[in-house]
């Protein structure tokens, strides 16, 4: 395969031609904040907006989970520019997000966690008023729950439900400000919902942020995790 060569911060990087810029930093030791990007998709999600990178020629940042790796690319992640777009979009996406850090069971492996160190900026930021849905979480699913105002609608789980796992019990509802994740299953699909998702919960794992969250936490083994 035919590889290119690029600088990603001043660092010489060698990449497959047609790699995605976000996969090539981040497996280079190269954070660059992000939460629905995901190696295995064939186009990007770009929800986030969270990864946006300085890139020579171009005359605003873009994202990087939407570049493509070119040869003698010269790629910036950590200039003022960019670090001040991506605590906007940050704390904008915290806006709409409860924070409960305490009582979540994602706590200490939440990627908001990781963002907002990286950033420097606190969990609980008062730039922005709070806005949530105020929904009660959805326990429609039987082995997990469901909290809207956790979500961050990166597409993860839906992803991985629908697309990987070729199920399709979990896809978008509504639109806008009032977008969610639900579990489609009526009540003649319960059983066979049993059967496929206590051996899988694969959109569990996949969710950065604690919004899906497992019933009973003993059935979220690495057992499951791997199968």
């Amino acid at each position: 395969m035919k590889t290119v060569s690029l600088l990603i911060d001043n660092q010489k990087i060698s990449a497959p031609e047609g790699a995605n810029l976000l996969q090539v930093a981040l497996e280079n030791g190269i954070y660059i904040p992000n939460l629905c990007a995901n190696r295995e998709r064939d186009f990007p999600f770009a929800g986030c907006r969270l990864c946006l990178v300085e890139v020579k020629g171009y005359p605003e940042p873009v994202t990087a989970c939407t570049e493509i790796v070119r040869e003698g690319m010269v790629v910036s992640t950590n200039t003022e520019k960019v670090k001040r777009l991506q605590r906007t979009a940050f704390e904008l996406l915290l806006s709409t997000h409860r924070v409960d850090c305490g009582h979540c069971w994602k706590n200490k492996k939440c990627e908001l966690q990781k963002i907002a160190s990286y950033l420097r900026i606190k969990l609980k930021s008062t730039r922005f008023r709070l806005i949530l849905k105020n929904l009660p979480p959805d326990d429609s699913h039987p082995l997990f729950l469901y909290d809207p105002d956790k979500c961050v609608l990166c597409g993860k789980c839906v992803w991985v439900c629908r697309e990987k796992m070729k199920i399709g019990y979990l896809n978008f509802a509504y639109r806008g400000s009032e977008m969610q994740v639900t579990a489609f299953i009526n009540d003649d699909e319960i059983e066979a919902c049993l059967q496929f998702c206590s051996q899988c919960m694969k959109c569990v794992e996949a969710c950065p942020v604690g919004a899906l969250a497992p019933k009973n936490e003993s059935l979220f083994t690495k057992e499951s995790q791997n199968a």
